[in-house]
């Protein structure tokens, strides 16, 4: 799609669907956010984290959600602040967050952590540790103000939120990045051919569209027919050139590509590099994606990222076996292990979060970047 038929699209859906009741709030909250630490010389990453809801009706009762919880931003945000940048963090809301990440979303109650002694609540010994490490880290970006929180719910909520947002970071220039780990709908129900009220039958809807005068026998996108439900989606446009081409021309793009076959994955991730013009894609493979990602980038070409086989987290989801399976070279990184089961790690050897692999991978590439856009100018 060339350049004015993005800009035509893209009108057509700002313009159709309308904004979120917050986005004022929120333009508000980070025109400050980035203001402060661009007048800091800091560097400022938007994180987006967590899954899109597609609702069927305005007032939602029914809607299309994915899996996705928000790990991987949530994540990642925490290790951007152990890097140094100042993070905004546009979420789904209720998924994860950072570090309350740690005590939600779990098999235990956040309950489990804590004791009663003498009277008061209190945190249990064999957590203190633990907890006084995760808070002090909060705490310090608190203090610091270095991290800010905003959500949406809808994908049209999160592409308005994206949009002004990226446009509020482009004087930043080349030291914005944009994280977009979300987990993005591909497909929604456009503002006129959502109905009101939860779906009707067919019939309903034909007679209250002849009882208000409606001619034009446009049958809303979700809907009843006798038995069945149908949900006819529209694709939601793509926009991610737009962070290019308009939103933040100067900011450095990482976009992450989820496949399920090895095979396709680099692939894919290449041709999305390609197609938007970004400057990094991470692909991941939904088995192996909390164990190795590949990073495809205009900067530094194709590089495999792996937790050591014996630092690995645990995974419900995840097949071991699987890990390297998507490299096309059929090799893994020197001094990689066979692969050993999650159950037996070692103990007292620390996890490792491949987020805190990725993320220093990430702010390595965004100076070089910051380099070759100064020189450009020079």
């Amino acid at each position: 799609m060339d350049s004015a038929a993005l800009q035509s699209a893209e009108s057509h859906y700002f313009t159709n669907n309308p904004p979120p009741k917050d986005l004022k709030v929120n333009i508000t909250l980070a025109r400050e956010f980035i203001t402060r630490h661009a007048d800091q010389g800091r560097r400022v990453v938007l994180v987006t984290s967590g899954g899109t809801i597609v609702p069927l009706e305005t007032q939602m009762v029914r809607y299309i959600d994915n899996f996705s919880a928000g790990t991987r931003g949530a994540t990642s945000a925490e290790y951007f602040l152990q890097n140094g940048y100042a993070v905004i963090f546009l979420h789904r809301q209720f998924s994860l967050l950072p570090y309350s990440r740690h005590y939600s979303h779990n098999t235990r109650s956040f309950l489990d952590f804590m004791k009663e002694g003498d009277g008061r609540v209190v945190v249990d010994e064999q957590h203190q540790e633990e907890m006084m490490y995760v808070l002090r880290q909060y705490m310090e970006a608190k203090r610091n103000n270095t991290l800010l929180i905003l959500s949406f719910v809808t994908i049209t909520e999160y592409l308005w939120d994206l949009r002004e947002v990226a446009k509020l970071m482009r004087p930043l220039g080349p030291k914005a990045i944009f994280y977009l780990a979300a987990a993005v709908s591909d497909f929604f129900v456009p503002q006129d051919r959502m109905v009101e009220h939860k779906i009707q039958s067919s019939e309903e809807f034909a007679q209250n569209a002849e009882d208000s005068g409606d001619t034009s026998g446009k049958l809303p996108a979700a809907r009843t027919e006798g038995r069945s439900l149908i949900i006819d989606l529209e694709p939601v446009p793509k926009f991610l050139k737009s962070l290019v081409d308009g939103w933040a021309p100067e900011g450095m793009i990482v976009s992450f590509k989820l496949e399920t076959d090895p095979s396709l994955l680099v692939k894919k991730a290449t041709h999305s590099l390609k197609n938007y013009q970004h400057h990094l894609v991470i692909g991941n493979l939904l088995l192996t994606r909390k164990w190795e990602v590949v990073f495809v980038s205009s900067i530094d070409g194709e590089k495999w990222i792996r937790v050591p086989s014996n630092r690995r987290t645990k995974s419900f989801s995840g097949v071991e076996s699987l890990v390297g399976a998507a490299d096309p070279t059929g090799k893994k990184d020197a001094g990689e292990e066979p692969a050993i089961q999650t159950h037996s790690i070692p103990q007292g050897i620390p996890a490792v979060e491949i987020e805190s692999l990725i993320v220093p991978e990430v702010a390595a590439l965004h100076t070089k970047f910051i380099q070759e856009m100064q020189a450009r100018k020079s």
